[in-house]
């Protein structure tokens, strides 16, 4: 049986405390869901904010290849027709082929919080979908307080999802908004709405009990074949269902046969990518993992002393549910320390080196030593590439840094920075040059990137055609305070639409900085060089 994964991580994990995605983390990570196969990415709501409307752009320029994608929005206010409402309008200006439309389910929040009589919410779902249908899309209907309102009032609750059949809903979406319901009460009211409509059925979990993965599994188990989640579990309060540990429970622990992702070798293959796609989120979102996290977790396969190792040593299932490749994870054993591994795996994979081990047991061996120094590659994978690159002996730097130096001034305005950057330009045809200019900006990196271009360019002309586009920094050792080292990750963004990541470290932003932004002009110009690999785009 195949389960359809619907992603809004985008919109309901952008909910959580903490979250916060730019225009471009939002575009790489829906190209990241469609590349491992899920059916739906939500977007967001066209209406709410200008980055949201401006994503659904985005993709109608460059449509996704596997994901349907998904504008999410409510139903047309009490009182005016559907034609008229600002965010049905919005909905369709959106040009995504699937809408998603949350409604009132439950007695009290019609009368309570909409204020509307309850003919009137049956009106506003089915003229809601409805006109949306008419205009050419599919649509999805979430039922809000879904099972909270079916234990108020059950007759109401069936009239409300029958009316979004009714009108054309392709799916009807149970939602735990609350997250206060107990997987025997989900699979029993899955069971019921069942009975009420023919429409194929979702489920929709919060986390508030710790419960939305056992809800969602529970769901699927008495009929539902669409689930809904975010990546890690991100979202407002406790959280929505991870679809990390849905996806994983579904495919590798039940019996039943459930397919999704693709499917067959597909699906085994996104499965192996999982703990990558987790540490991308994370990375992207400038979120710290979590240890413990199941499945894709750095602890979720670590073990420490005793007879647990020594069980491992010699059956590695006598302490483990599943192979930790099998979730692209690996082993750890902490006196020896292995972390890292799963992702070096997965990365290395793109650019074909399984079959020279000693180079891989290189590039093995570095990343372990730099992540100990707090490297991470997950969202660096042109930092990663050109690693690769140095270790097989495959790589020749376009240019040598001198010196740099950076200064920062207020005058009783705005701060002034200007970088001065000298630098030596190998020519392979010609004599090598030394460069040295400098460059103003809005802060040190800005200006140390103007200047790197200032002197590259006259040798590099198609640098023009590559942007920095994001810029994060993280602490990794907070206990140092002002002491501690620091990890920048810097996204830059080709004319042809690719982006990239690089990452740099040190006790010093500017050298950390430094350290990306090179690693970004020199990816660039060994992609041109048909020698990059690795990218995001």
């Amino acid at each position: 049986m195949h389960i359809e994964i619907y992603d809004t991580t985008l919109r309901d994990g952008a909910q959580g405390e903490g979250v916060n995605f730019s225009l471009e983390d939002k575009v790489l990570i829906a190209r990241r869901l469609d590349a491992m196969g899920f059916d739906y990415v939500e977007g967001g709501y066209p209406l709410s904010n200008p980055k949201d409307a401006e994503f659904f752009q985005r993709l109608v320029a460059e449509p996704l290849k596997n994901a349907k994608t998904c504008a999410f929005g409510m139903t047309r206010r009490k009182g005016i027709a559907a034609a008229d409402d600002p965010g049905m309008k919005a909905l369709i200006e959106s040009q995504a082929p699937v809408v998603t439309i949350v409604g009132k389910t439950s007695e009290f929040h019609v009368r309570e919080v909409l204020q509307v009589s309850l003919e009137e919410n049956l009106a506003m779902i089915g003229d809601t979908i409805a006109y949306l249908v008419s205009e050419g899309r599919e649509v999805i209907y979430d039922a809000e307080h879904f099972f909270d309102g079916w234990k108020l009032n059950p007759e109401y609750a069936a009239k409300t999802i029958q009316a979004a059949a009714d009108a054309g809903a392709i799916r009807v979406v149970m939602c735990d908004t609350n997250g206060g319901s107990l997987p025997e009460e989900v699979a029993e009211l899955t069971r019921a709405a069942a009975a009420a409509v023919e429409v194929p059925l979702g489920i929709h979990t919060h986390n508030d009990c710790e419960l939305a993965v056992a809800n969602a599994l529970a769901s699927v188990d008495a009929g539902a074949t669409h689930v809904q989640g975010t990546i890690n579990g991100l979202g407002e309060r406790c959280g929505n269902a991870d679809l990390i540990s849905v996806v994983a429970n579904l495919a590798l622990k039940k019996k039943k046969g459930y397919k999704m992702l693709g499917g067959g070798d597909s699906q085994a293959d996104a499965l192996e990518h999982l703990t990558e796609l987790s540490g991308y989120v994370y990375e992207i979102a400038n979120m710290l993992r979590r240890g413990a996290q199941a499945f894709v977790g750095p602890s979720a396969f670590a073990h420490k002393g005793g007879m647990h190792v020594h069980a491992i040593n010699r059956v590695a299932e006598s302490y483990e549910h599943i192979p930790p490749e099998s979730v692209g994870n690996a082993r750890r054993i902490l006196v020896s320390e292995l972390s890292g591994r799963s992702n070096i795996i997965a990365m290395t994979t793109k650019l074909n080196l399984q079959e020279d081990k000693a180079l891989m047991d290189a590039v093995l061996k570095e990343v372990v030593d730099r992540e100990n120094e707090g490297y991470q590659y997950e969202a660096a994978e042109a930092s990663f590439a050109l690693l690769v690159r140095k270790l097989a002996r495959a790589f020749t730097p376009h240019f040598e840094l001198v010196k740099y130096h950076v200064t920062t001034e207020s005058r009783g305005g705005s701060p002034l920075t200007e970088a001065t950057v000298k630098l030596l330009v190998h020519d392979p045809e010609g004599e090598d040059t030394v460069e040295h200019r400098v460059a103003e900006g809005d802060g040190p990196v800005n200006a140390l990137d103007g200047a790197l271009r200032k002197a590259l360019k006259g040798r590099f002309p198609q640098l023009a055609e590559m942007q920095l586009v994001d810029y994060k920094v993280r602490v990794i050792n907070s206990e140092a305070a002002t002491a501690a080292s620091v990890r920048v990750v810097i996204e830059s963004r080709d004319a042809d639409g690719e982006t990239w990541g690089t990452v740099g470290v040190d006790e010093n932003v500017i050298q950390a900085s430094w350290q990306a932004l090179v690693d970004s002009i020199e990816y660039k110009l060994c992609k041109e060089e048909g020698a990059g690999g690795g990218g995001q785009g």
